[in-house]
């Protein structure tokens, strides 16, 4: 998978976690005041080094060293926390529950007043807890539906609103050269996570913290992604996975859930033949879902400058919105994750693009805090057999609720 705002690589955390990294390390800032380490995940999408080191030269008010993390940066990231040799203010995906509760980065909610309206809400609510803020959202990435529209024509198939109907075109649209659609050369059960949940109007966690699916619509939902997989609608085995939409513009495929960072290679190479949807509803009570993700910018409580480190992510992530807007479209493709720069955004506000910020807006929902590593491997352990192995989803799902549920009780104790 390429290296980018949506992945981390894999390897490389073991010698120098905690070290500068060499030639990538340097002095940003040009301004007046104390030293600040800013901490970045390596990107794959060209020039976005250059553009950070360019908003800390900006910066007046102290002097902003910027490292680029190649390597595992969650791994890096999470022990530089618990020493005093780490970053003031650093790119972070969660931070985790854990991170917060132990007191290991600063509350920024002071920062985010009175715009706090002006952040999509699905981007906010992965960096707030108890009603306080930890992160201020950087980008908004999700996950869509891109379906060809001249092979759905061609096969008299209308583009699928329900899981049924995605289902039922799926296997219409498969023949000796094609696949329906592609989830991944597994089958679908690592990049959809708890999608199809939210899909049939469930989550993986409710408000008052329990298992979000302990639901009969849970198994009929995700019962149905085998039926793909038995159809032998799904394509599996191709060149690259998922993310990289290569076997969709290549053919291979009518349909494939992938990114919207994916949707300027998709325009290049097929122009006007492709659409974009969310995740189908299923069930009466079922509404289409999106996944959204967001690095956000935090700070360091072991900090020396934690005031100072505020006030420069104040100035990055708040206030300087030509920045926030460079970031999230210049360098690949993302939503800002302000709403105002958004809806202002030339490249988002028409065909395709106009659609995804659309179903982000109206559809979206991001991973909850207390929705562990340990509860995301039961579950996904479990969806893996039902999608390729046809295990009974009840039966599946049913120690998985046990398993969620005991955890969710381990960390409602330790808070």
């Amino acid at each position: 998978m390429t290296i980018s705002r949506r992945t981390l690589l894999a390897a490389g955390a073991g010698a120098g976690l905690l070290t500068a990294c060499g030639s990538n390390t340097g002095r940003g800032g040009g301004g007046s005041g104390p030293s600040l380490s800013q901490w970045y995940h390596q990107y794959g999408e060209q020039g976005t080094e250059q553009a950070v080191r360019r908003y800390a030269r900006a910066y007046s008010g102290a002097h902003v060293e910027v490292q680029w993390r190649p390597g595992n940066y969650d791994q890096q990231t999470a022990a530089a926390l618990l020493t005093g040799s780490g970053p003031d203010v650093f790119e972070v995906n969660g931070p985790t529950l854990d991170q917060i509760r132990g007191g290991q980065v600063v509350d920024l909610t002071d920062l985010l007043a009175g715009v706090r309206h002006d952040f999509a809400p699905a981007a906010l609510a992965p960096k707030t807890y108890d009603g306080r803020i930890w992160a201020v959202p950087q980008v908004i990435d999700t996950q869509l539906l891109y379906y060809r529209k001249s092979l759905l024509k061609d096969a008299g198939v209308e583009p699928p609103t329900t899981l049924d109907a995605l289902v039922e075109a799926a296997h219409a649209l498969t023949d000796r050269r094609t696949k329906g659609l592609f989830l991944g050369n597994d089958g679908g059960a690592g990049v959809l996570g708890g999608t199809p949940l939210y899909a049939a109007g469930l989550s993986l966690v409710t408000e008052d913290g329990r298992p979000g699916f302990d639901d009969p619509a849970a198994a009929r939902t995700l019962g149905k992604l085998h039926r793909l997989y038995a159809d032998k609608s799904l394509l599996l085995g191709a060149p690259s996975d998922w993310s990289d939409p290569s076997a969709f513009v290549q053919g291979l495929t009518a349909m494939q859930w992938s990114g919207l960072w994916a949707l300027p290679q998709v325009r290049k190479e097929l122009g006007d033949d492709f659409g974009v949807l969310p995740f189908p509803a299923d069930g009466p009570g079922g509404r289409p879902a999106v996944p959204v993700g967001a690095y956000g910018s935090a700070v360091s409580a072991r900090s020396r400058h934690r005031e100072a480190a505020k006030e420069y992510v104040k100035w990055l992530w708040v206030r300087r919105t030509d920045y926030q807007r460079d970031f999230a479209l210049s360098y690949g493709f993302h939503i800002p994750a302000r709403i105002s720069l958004a809806k202002k955004a030339d490249r988002l506000r028409s065909g395709a693009a106009a659609d995804v910020v659309r179903f982000t807006t109206e559809h979206g929902y991001a991973q909850p805090l207390l929705w562990t590593p340990v509860a995301q491997t039961a579950y996904q352990d479990a969806l893996s057999r039902i999608i390729r192995n046809g295990a009974d989803p009840a039966r599946e799902l049913r120690p998985v609720v046990g398993k969620v549920s005991a955890e969710l009780d381990r960390v409602r104790k330790k808070g």
